[in-house]
């Protein structure tokens, strides 16, 4: 049973009264950080509501923030929830049909745009008829004359404190059987489905979270991720709850000047990020003379074995000790002055994390948190512990999650945490849940007898070659995409008789590197064919597939000059491959390979 009184306007309100002068969230305006107030932060997210119920808005009546993330988004969505209204997150990239789609799924009223947006959902009023109205999140945006059209300045004036007890009215009404939110899957295969959270969802993940983590109200979180995506989302629901500051960055490719200005103390990330900064690193090292090198490795032995001995449960002897704040003096602070410098804990979601880079990060005193979840399970159901657990797993379950494994080696999920169902989708609903009413996650794994998960692939993508070898592509391009010269990668095996790869390559790595080489070219396409590019890929390819199955190893592959995005179809979202389309659009270049 949920504790009512983790109900997330629960939360909110109880920290607005307790913490009051204190600081509440962060954002940037004229590219200036700046912060209000929990008591600021109550007074803007009221006046929000009462605009909302001055509008018309019912309970359980959809709103879309179609938006980067902004103080703005995260005071829309619980302004949204004290009204017992239900925020439906439309992602920022998102393109117009796709916007379009979940508006009219979703029977959305009222849409608040970003910059980038607003046209799209201007656009949106003739092809979506319910819509009551648009509202311009950004001061500055010139708005078009129309009458359903609003800009943030003149939707404030709507606020009306004779409002004010029916605000009081909905809170006092509020419970967890309420849906909190809509959030619409990546659909990487069909059209998206509208994920149906609800109070006690979210509730159940504050409970949990709080037995496995220690947040604090001197914490502060660096929201760089996607509000839209439930792991962003959950997480700076998390913060609200434990009295932590969240500092919310609208453009993520800033997100290194961010880090030096807020310096977070905690901060969630997908593993690409962990990627990148790993790759930087060992590109700057492999250019390094002298001693530096050779300081940098003993550094980095000193801090694997504190992390180990910590997850054992062991202390340091006298002389270890020393060694390490010697190392630490050094190098490992300097490596944690990349993240700011203030950084202890990073949960880490949405892919696989390579064991190699999750323990660099615990090495020089980084305590990333892997977890697995999904969209349909509020975020995490399963993490690594603070002491013993496996950098090849995906962690134990969280508690109250219950995990098995099911046909076909399916990791199954029942529990609290775990979905109402998918949005006018009952079909869709059933396929997804066994009669005993576990989720199917369609990820297959195994559970050891420590009770630690482990993924082995993703069901629905697995590769069947021509010889009837199974490949799991993630698994592959896990394996490469690590490397600092490969930015973005996509397997080729199905019905084929080897495996192969379109390769995106990081071209700030590879041209540096070129440089170096005193390459000549005109342009990248130049560039990517010429025999020493073509010949450092094979060389790095074939020091990175060792731990790979002969079958399993990519034999030949292609660069490309371009990345694979979203606005072309190629990406969804949240950065997962549409590998359908990605196949029908490099066609040519994928019968190359096999036709050489």
């Amino acid at each position: 049973m949920v504790n009512t009184q983790y109900h997330i306007v629960t939360r909110l309100r109880e920290q607005i009264r307790t913490q009051h002068q204190r600081e509440a969230i962060r954002f940037q305006q004229h590219n200036q950080w700046t912060s209000i107030s929990w008591r600021q932060l109550g007074e803007r997210v009221d006046q929000l509501s009462r605009c909302l119920l001055k509008a018309g808005c019912q309970v359980q009546q959809t709103v879309a923030i179609f938006a980067p993330n902004s103080e703005k988004w995260a005071m829309l969505d619980y302004a949204a929830l004290q009204i017992r209204a239900v925020p439906v997150p439309i992602y920022a990239t998102s393109t117009a049909q796709q916007a379009a789609y979940i508006i009219n799924d979703a029977d959305v009223q009222w849409i608040f745009a970003g910059d980038d947006q607003l046209e799209m959902a201007v656009a949106a009023l003739e092809q979506c008829p319910n819509i009551k109205g648009v509202v311009a999140l950004s001061q500055e945006t010139p708005v078009p004359a129309h009458p359903k059209v609003w800009d943030w300045a003149s939707w404030l004036l709507q606020d009306d404190r004779g409002y004010q007890a029916e605000l009081e009215t909905r809170i006092d009404a509020r419970c967890m059987d309420d849906l909190i939110t809509l959030i619409y899957t990546s659909g990487t295969t069909g059209e998206p489905k509208g994920v149906m959270l609800d109070y006690a969802n979210v509730a159940a993940q504050l409970d949990v979270h709080d037995q496995v983590l220690a947040i604090e109200p001197h914490d502060v979180s660096l929201a760089f991720l996607p509000l839209s995506h439930v792991f962003e989302r959950a997480w700076s629901y998390y913060v609200l709850h434990r009295g932590a500051v969240n500092a919310y960055l609208s453009d993520p490719q800033k997100v290194r000047s961010a880090l030096a200005s807020v310096q977070p103390t905690v901060m969630s990330a997908v593993p690409r990020f962990y990627e990148k900064i790993h790759g930087a690193i060992h590109d700057k090292l492999s250019r390094a003379t002298g001693v530096k090198p050779h300081l940098f490795r003993w550094a980095l032995r000193q801090g694997e074995r504190h992390a180990s001995q910590l997850r054992a449960g062991q202390s340091l002897s006298r002389r270890q000790q020393w060694q390490l704040v010697l190392a630490d003096k050094l190098v490992l602070s300097k490596l944690r002055a990349l993240l700011g410098g203030k950084m202890r804990l990073m949960p880490c979601g949405g892919a696989r994390l390579d064991p190699d880079i999750g323990a660099f990060f615990h090495a020089i005193g980084i305590n990333v948190k892997l977890g697995y979840g999904m969209t349909e399970t509020t975020a995490t159901v399963s993490c690594w512990d603070d002491t013993c657990f496996d950098p090849q797993s995906i962690g134990s379950p969280m508690p109250g999650a219950q995990l098995r494994i099911g046909e076909d080696n399916e990791i199954q999920v029942r529990g609290p945490m775990v979905m109402r169902g998918y949005f006018n989708q009952p079909d869709a609903t059933a396929a997804t849940f066994t009669a005993d009413g576990f989720l199917k996650t369609g990820d297959a794994g195994y559970l050891d007898a420590h009770g630690n998960v482990f993924i082995t692939d993703r069901i629905k993508e697995l590769m069947k070659t021509s010889g009837g070898k199974y490949i799991a592509p993630q698994r592959v391009e896990g394996a490469l995409v690590r490397d600092h010269f490969i930015d973005q990668i996509a397997v080729v095996a199905e019905a084929r008789h080897f495996v192969s790869a379109l390769i995106v390559p990081c071209f700030d790595a590879l041209e540096e590197w070129a440089r170096t080489a005193n390459i000549e070219y005109q342009n990248r396409k130049e560039l990517l064919k010429h025999s020493d590019v073509v010949a450092l890929f094979e060389k790095r390819l074939q020091s990175l597939q060792h731990e790979l199955a002969k079958f399993e190893q990519v034999k030949r592959f292609t660069l490309l000059p371009q990345g694979f995005c979203m606005h072309s179809g190629e990406l969804t979202p949240t950065m997962k491959l549409r590998r359908k389309v990605i196949l029908s659009r490099y066609q040519h270049h994928i019968d190359a390979m096999y036709q050489r």
